[in-house]
């Protein structure tokens, strides 16, 4: 991994889905060299922004114009804080940074939920054109603005809401066993609430399936150094998610994987 500090430039800010954004950042040399799984740290170029940068899963890329899509959530005053950033301004990012995804596999299942979705856009892009099943939850339809981002890019789509207003009611780990008995796939890419991927992890386990999963978790450095991020290893050690991850074999992080 080779970070870069770039000057990026505002493309577009736009809210997609209620407390959801699409920022699209035009910075070429981290669009060049960004990879699925990825995330860049993000800090606006103002006195009364945030002191700590912000980090944000790449959702996409755009080579020949040099952009980078990230898609977040408002969750407090940094994240509120961007979403009124203008068309136009600068940001001082960071990356692309961390480990991605290994994208060696024939039939992959991408099993996502929440925000967590945002990084497996751009996998289920790398991936093409082999066969891509997608399993999404959220609590209600409103949710799943992702449907229409994914559509494009995989062949069999399944949806899961804990309130039934669209899919499955419940959650994406109680399909995932008939999925799996029914799909062939030979790897499983995970991203969401932890809950979620321990037990997708588990269950692609149960059928000798292999799994990835990408981790969340509070960044201050972004590089390793400040160690805030780092979580329990299954051999005893301690992890760097942003350096040694977010993307990990499953049985790094989760006990019986």
């Amino acid at each position: 991994m080779t970070a870069r500090l770039e000057e990026a430039v505002v493309a577009a800010n736009e809210l997609i889905a209620a407390g959801v954004y699409r920022l699209v950042i035009h910075a070429p040399r981290m669009a060049a060299a960004a990879q699925p799984g990825q995330f860049v740290h993000l800090k606006v170029n103002n006195l009364t922004a945030p002191l700590l940068r912000r980090p944000i899963s790449i959702a996409d890329t755009d080579q020949s114009a040099g952009t980078l899509d990230l898609i977040y959530r408002i969750v407090g005053g940094g994240t509120a804080f961007l979403s009124g950033v203008p068309v136009g301004e600068h940001l001082d990012c960071l990356g692309p940074l961390g480990k991605g995804f290994a994208l060696e596999c024939e039939r992959p299942l991408l099993v996502g939920g929440g925000m967590g979705l945002a990084p497996l856009v751009y996998l289920a892009k790398a991936l093409c054109p082999r066969p891509i099943t997608v399993l999404m939850g959220g609590r209600t339809k409103d949710e799943l603005f992702w449907e229409d981002v994914f559509a494009p890019v995989c062949d069999q789509l399944r949806l899961t809401t804990d309130d039934g207003t669209a899919g499955t009611r419940g959650y994406t780990v109680d399909v995932l066993p008939e999925l799996i008995k029914t799909g062939n796939f030979d790897q499983v890419y995970t991203c969401g609430p932890r809950p979620m991927m321990e037990q997708a992890a588990r269950i692609a386990k149960q059928y000798n399936i292999a799994c990835q999963v990408s981790l969340e978790e509070y960044m201050a450095c972004g590089l390793g150094g400040c160690l805030a991020c780092s979580c329990a290893g299954t051999d005893g050690k301690r992890r760097k998610v942003c350096t040694e991850g977010p993307v990990f074999q499953a049985g790094e992080v989760f006990g019986g994987c």
